[in-house]
């Protein structure tokens, strides 16, 4: 008899482990979304979460007296034959532009008696969003080439499970000029609360290179999703130069897909996103 309320004890806890279980998995509420899109650089998952995403399937490190190059691509990628092969080629064609300049810079500092500065090209992709659809990349790029200060840079590409191709994510929109009307209220805007969290008033005087907010689709673009299942949010990546100097560094602009921007998207695409306004 004990053994017997033994064993339906252990699978009342079972059932109720499970339950909670799946309860757990809910869908995100409107609520939700709205809050994961609206905060700059909210996350939707947690940090065990963010950080087995973000971990490199594919690593590579080399660092002597000419160069120093690194590159890496997430599990996400790495399981996509073909993306992994192109990603692969890429960072061969880039290590070997690398080590080419780098050759021709310190032959060049040899013959003109001055120091040799090693160069340097720093590559990381991470997942920013996988759906049923899509796996959306970003890629932050550091570089220096012996001059006075590095370069940041930025890369974007969408990989589309149902053609097997990549894509660029403003190919997933009408036009580029369709994009920008959709978003450039809110992406200047986005820009000046950017500078004012450094301290920095925009300038907009008229004869200053950076007085015009620039067009958003000449930025890089990375499509993200709160909930795995519809792109709802994106990020523009700015870099240095684009709205102010060199010392005021890059900017992240975080806005969500607006009923506006969901327009703009091709038929084709349509489906794949889910405006949160």
């Amino acid at each position: 008899m004990t053994n017997e309320k033994t064993w339906r004890n252990a699978i009342a806890i079972l059932a109720a482990t499970m339950l909670l279980a799946g309860c757990s998995e809910d869908k995100p509420t409107t609520q939700q979304k709205v809050a994961a899109a609206s905060v700059p650089g909210a996350p939707p998952d947690g940090p065990a979460d963010i950080a087995a995403k973000n971990a490199p399937a594919s690593k590579v490190n080399e660092t002597n007296d000419l160069v120093e190059f690194a590159y890496a691509y997430p599990r996400d990628a790495a399981a996509i034959p073909e993306l992994a092969a192109f990603l692969d080629s890429d960072r061969a064609t880039k290590r070997d532009a690398l080590v080419a300049a780098a050759r021709r810079d310190k032959a060049a500092a040899e013959k003109g008696g001055f120091p040799y500065r090693r160069h340097s090209h720093l590559q990381t992709w991470q997942r920013v969003a996988s759906t049923p659809r899509f796996l959306s990349l970003s890629a932050e790029i550091e570089t220096y080439m012996g001059g006075a200060h590095g370069m940041t840079n930025f890369d974007t590409l969408i990989w589309d499970r149902n053609h097997r191709k990549q894509r660029k994510p403003l190919d997933l929109f009408e036009s580029g000029e369709a994009f920008d009307a959709a978003i450039r209220d809110s992406f200047c805007a986005g820009v000046k609360r950017a500078k004012a969290a450094k301290g920095i008033v925009a300038d907009e005087a008229p004869d200053s290179p950076f007085a015009k907010c620039p067009p958003a689709s000449a930025q890089t673009v990375w499509l993200g999703s709160s909930d795995g299942r519809y792109i709802d949010r994106l990020t523009i990546a700015i870099a240095p130069y684009e709205v102010g100097p060199f010392a005021e560094g890059s900017y992240k602009i975080n806005l969500p897909i607006t009923g506006a921007l969901a327009k703009a998207v091709k038929d084709e695409f349509a489906r794949d996103f889910l405006p949160i306004n």
